[in-house]
């Protein structure tokens, strides 16, 4: 039955019933009204608009509930579909939704998994010129400097120890950043190795307690998914130095049947609901690229955690 015909139907119904009560009642109508007869239709008036009210709230209560998870849905969080059932237009329009739904999230993911896949591209080629273009030249800078310091007389001497001092902690902030921008030990030696090296440098620079608990055996993971968890990590930390205002950081990886699980857990201040900024984005996009699925919880004055959990597939 269309949505015309089912509100038509509603109305009829109310209107049939109380056309049945005046026929039947023993209820008149005097010219003038008295006031109990005033009071008696008024009476009636009021019920059948309760009763159209509550048969309409129950006709249309799919159309409400679908208002609102079109106000609420995040193509960031897939699997929110509203439940199907029965036919007719409204139950039409729920499957329609909720195949466009589907549609959307698949046709987000795509397009995620090229943006990222080319960000990442651009950072190696970005890593790549800084380390052998700018990291040869200051190399090179830093050998005549030491030359020439060798060579020259006070004071001119210190003068170019000074400037030898501030290249090479240029050169190391140079190499800071090729490894920000593309972990080399994460092609070398592996994911543990490289979230070692990453938790060991942002204590140092951030200057944080960092504590560090992975599991040696982890199941073998595909060069993507290695990538999406050490990205992960590496925002979740800078996020944590950046606005938790947090003491102690504790980065754990572990896994159970079926899944590898990714948590970084500060003791900051918190804030009862976690920002949805530009990094929380960008990890539930590298999530939805791997089909993780990305938990962040922020409790007042109780710290931040955000949680990874990569679905591994099963050896047969």
């Amino acid at each position: 039955m269309s949505l015309f015909w089912r509100i038509f139907a509603l109305n009829a119904m109310v209107l049939g019933t109380a056309t049945a009560l005046l026929l039947w009642a023993p209820v008149t109508v005097s010219v003038p009204v008295v006031l109990a007869e005033a009071v008696i239709l008024v009476a009636g008036l009021v019920v059948m608009l309760v009763a159209n009210a509550a048969l309409l709230r129950i006709g249309l209560g799919p159309l409400d509930r679908l208002m609102r998870l079109m106000t609420t849905v995040d193509l960031l969080r897939p699997g929110q579909r509203l439940p199907e059932h029965g036919r007719g237009e409204i139950a039409e329009l729920i499957r329609t939704f909720n195949a466009m739904l589907e549609r959307l999230e698949h046709e987000r993911a795509t397009s995620s998994a090229r943006v990222l896949l080319a960000e990442e591209g651009e950072r190696r080629r970005i890593a790549q010129e800084l380390h052998d273009e700018v990291g040869q030249s200051m190399t090179a800078i830093l050998l005549g400097l030491e030359r020439a310091a060798d060579e020259a007389d006070e004071p001119l001497r210190d003068e170019l120890r000074q400037a030898q001092e501030i290249t090479r902690e240029s050169l190391d902030e140079v190499r800071r950043l090729v490894r920000q921008l593309r972990p080399g030990v994460l092609d070398d030696l592996g994911l543990i190795s490289a979230l070692t090296s990453l938790t060991t440098e942002f204590a140092t620079h951030a200057g944080l307690r960092v504590l560090r608990r992975f599991d040696p055996d982890l199941p073998t993971l595909d060069e993507q998914t290695e990538l999406v968890l050490y990205r992960v990590a590496q925002e979740a930390l800078t996020n944590a130095a950046r606005h938790a205002e947090a003491a102690r950081v504790e980065v754990s990886l572990h896994h159970t049947a079926g899944t590898v699980v990714l948590a970084v857990t500060d003791d900051g201040r918190g804030t009862g609901v976690a920002r949805e900024g530009a990094g929380i984005r960008g990890m539930r996009e590298r999530a939805l690229l791997i089909g993780a699925t990305l938990d962040i919880e922020s409790r007042p004055k109780a710290g931040t955690q955000v949680r990874l959990t990569v679905p591994v597939p099963r050896k047969s």
